[in-house]
């Protein structure tokens, strides 16, 4: 694994946090809310899910290719299950139908991968 992708999962694990702020931020000012909510909170507990496990992948902690297949997992799964809560919030329809559910199952999968990558070390 090349700094080149670790490099790309942190910047994009920098965009889910700030986009995580800022439905936060939204989610307190708006009334009925709560779809901005959860989809902040998603954003912002991935995003550092994303910088943890590429860390430990690039310190040989966990299963480097695993690891990375998890991080990228837990980048999709956010944009597919955040997305889809917020554009039902703002335009009143989803990304497409079961995104969210899809969302949230490539997260328990993206975990579950991570889980693997530490049990299953790099031979040394």
């Amino acid at each position: 694994m090349g700094p080149r992708l670790f490099r790309i999962l942190i910047v994009l694990a920098g965009v889910m946090g700030a986009d995580g702020v800022m439905l936060a931020a939204a989610s307190a000012h708006q009334p009925d809310a709560a779809r901005l909510a959860s989809a902040s909170s998603m954003l912002l507990f991935h995003a550092a899910a994303v910088l943890g496990t590429v860390a430990l992948a690039e310190r040989g902690v966990i299963r480097p290719g695993i690891g990375i297949l998890a991080a990228a997992g837990f980048f999709v799964a956010t944009v597919l299950f955040a997305g889809d809560l917020t554009l039902r919030h703002y335009a009143g329809h989803g990304l497409f139908p079961m995104a969210a559910p899809t969302g949230g199952g490539l997260l328990i999968a993206s975990w579950l991968a991570l889980a693997v990558a530490a049990a299953w070390p790099k031979p040394r």
